[in-house]
């Protein structure tokens, strides 16, 4: 089962549908997946499920044992001031470690409204997952000008479109 993470907890975000757009396309290639939303997130996480209280915020639990139990993501990364939001590093530091992503492999597709579709936030996500061991396949989708580029649920431009199926078919091989 691969595990799609939303990767901001804004409510009713393009992300979340670029999220469920990925989940239609791996459909299409006959293969299970699930969205984990990080809008689905407690809101004091931050403060009742790290350092100190790891394990005791049971809505958080539920989130950490998903990504405990896959062994492949899809990360749908927004731009949040030039690079990820930082809701997604505090999720990334409430997973256990080292475990929780180690050895396991992911995709990234970036999003953003500019032109560089958050080539600077993967870049710094990547450096991210790697020191935590994971490993990150090497064509990383970007969706610049969404405002364009994804409307009604579905990619606009067929450049992208293609891009983004040569990442599904390379990831599921990977």
């Amino acid at each position: 089962m691969i595990t799609i993470v939303s990767g901001t907890n804004r409510p009713n975000s393009k992300t979340i549908e670029v999220a469920e757009f990925y989940q239609q396309l791996l459909a299409s290639h006959q293969v299970e997946s699930q969205i984990l939303d990080l809008a689905k997130l407690p809101a004091d996480f931050t403060f009742t499920a790290l350092y100190g209280n790891v394990g005791k915020n049971e809505e958080f639990n539920v989130l950490r044992s998903l990504m405990d139990a896959s062994q492949k993501f899809v990360f749908v990364v927004p731009e949040y001031n030039n690079s990820f939001p930082g809701v997604f590093k505090a999720f990334i530091d409430g997973l256990s470690y080292p475990n929780a992503l180690q050895y396991k492999k992911c995709a990234l597709v970036g999003l953003s409204d500019g032109v560089q579709g958050n080539a600077l936030g993967l870049s710094h996500l990547t450096d991210v997952l790697n020191y935590l061991g994971m490993h990150v396949l090497a064509q990383k989708v970007r969706i610049p000008f969404m405002q364009k580029n994804f409307v009604k649920g579905k990619i606009a431009d067929r450049f992208i479109d293609q891009l983004i199926d040569d990442q599904a078919r390379l990831f599921l091989a990977f």
